[in-house]
């Protein structure tokens, strides 16, 4: 037992030093890995990352992306396509060597993030589309059609306003939340369109008898369920039926709105609203906890600015030839007037404190007098008053006419 004990712990004695060689290795390994991939640019990092979020270069590129839809609407005019052919070419250039440099700068400020962001990703998708078409050679007929194809996807580039804009991320973000609720909801509305298509082609998609256009099979059926959960032109096609002699699909008509429209796709649209309020309620207190931050952040600010003050008087006091920080401040204590505020060490248990206090209650008591006497004044005007006119009304006739 002694010597399995022995070559044991002999055993943990040879394995240590080669554990302890692994784990200083692998350390230093990762250790050298890392500053291998650190980057020494981090100034210019910070740099670039404080000027992407620039309000002005914001705006710059909110402009850049109105200015290219405007330049897209104007290519849907044929004439103006053609007259100003040269001059859309160029504005198309720069506009996408404005979209690859803000593309470039966000990718080279964190390229390990950049592809988390979904916002990033759409940006590489749009970029992507915007650079085909000059990968096809338009002038060949062979590949005109392809061209025309590409260049009508330029459109997508509008999208970038959603990165800009706070409000539009936040509402495709509840947009995305709603998908999965969305999703089930659809589903069961196909479901129940399917059952009523093997209905209705069953009742209604007779070769002969039946309403083939709309009835005939599994295909029309649907799109004839589809308009009526719509409710357009529902109106027409239950009169095609009543043509054909189904007058009692009424009540079959009539069964599927209900449920389709007034169910189904009333609690799709319920669905999207009620994430969509939560999403904006979420937007709300983010804003709101976003300004208490800055709030905060200011007010540490101030208060940081105030001791710095504080401790240089203090340094000052502590430097000259001033015994107490009140003999520090007896100079601007005595520009001061009774109504301005008063340095002080001891809140209410200095002199000077109680002096302009009592001060105060003698003006406070002073004013109160001479209201007092204004109010007798008014009392005694009023009384005189009161007895001219009863003495005149008590008077005769004749004194009255006299008067």
């Amino acid at each position: 037992m002694e010597i399995t004990e022995s070559f044991h712990k002999r055993g943990l004695a040879l394995r240590l030093p080669v554990e302890t060689f692994k784990s200083t290795s692998e350390v230093k390994v990762k250790h050298s890995l890392f500053a291998l991939f650190k980057r020494q640019d981090t100034e210019f990092c910070a740099y670039l990352s404080k000027l992407l979020q620039n309000p002005m270069l914001r705006v710059i590129m909110i402009s850049t992306v109105l200015v290219n839809a405007l330049f897209i609407t104007m290519e849907t005019d044929y004439n103006i396509r053609f007259q100003s052919h040269t001059f859309l070419e160029l504005a198309d250039v720069i506009i996408l060597a404005i979209y690859t440099t803000e593309f470039l700068i966000l990718f080279y400020v964190d390229p390990l993030n950049f592809w988390r962001s979904g916002y990033n990703i759409l940006n590489a998708v749009i970029l992507l589309f915007a650079y085909l078409p000059y990968t096809i050679d338009k002038n060949n007929t062979k590949y005109y059609w392809s061209w025309s194809t590409l260049k009508g996807f330029q459109v997508l580039r509008i999208l970038k306003l959603i990165d800009y804009s706070r409000g539009m991320r936040n509402l495709m973000t509840a947009l995305g939340q709603t998908m999965k609720t969305v999703i089930y909801v659809l589903i069961l509305l196909f479901l129940l369109m399917f059952i009523f298509a093997i209905l209705g082609h069953g009742l209604y998609g007779d070769p002969d008898t039946g309403d083939r256009g709309n009835w005939g099979n599994l295909a029309s059926a649907l799109f004839t369920l589809f308009s009526l959960v719509t409710v357009d032109g529902w109106t027409d096609l239950q009169s095609s039926l009543e043509d054909h002699g189904f007058t009692a699909s009424r009540a079959f008509t009539i069964v599927f709105i209900l449920l389709g429209f007034f169910v189904f796709f009333n609690m799709f649209i319920g669905v999207v609203i009620i994430n969509i309020q939560d999403s904006t309620q979420n937007y709300k207190w983010e804003r709101k906890a976003e300004t208490q931050a800055a709030l905060q952040a200011k007010k540490q600010a101030i208060l940081k600015r105030q001791q710095e003050e504080v401790s240089k008087l203090m340094h000052q006091q502590k430097t000259s030839e001033y015994k107490a920080f009140s003999e520090l401040v007896d100079d601007f204590k005595k520009t001061l007037q009774h109504s301005d505020t008063v340095v002080l060490e001891d809140f209410c248990a200095s002199i000077a404190f109680i002096d302009l206090y009592l001060t105060s209650l003698d003006l406070q008591d002073d004013t109160i007098y001479r209201l007092q006497g204004l109010y007798y004044e008014l009392v005694n005007t009023l009384n005189t008053m009161l007895v001219d006119m009863k003495e005149t009304s008590e008077a005769p006739p004749e004194n009255q006419k006299e008067s």
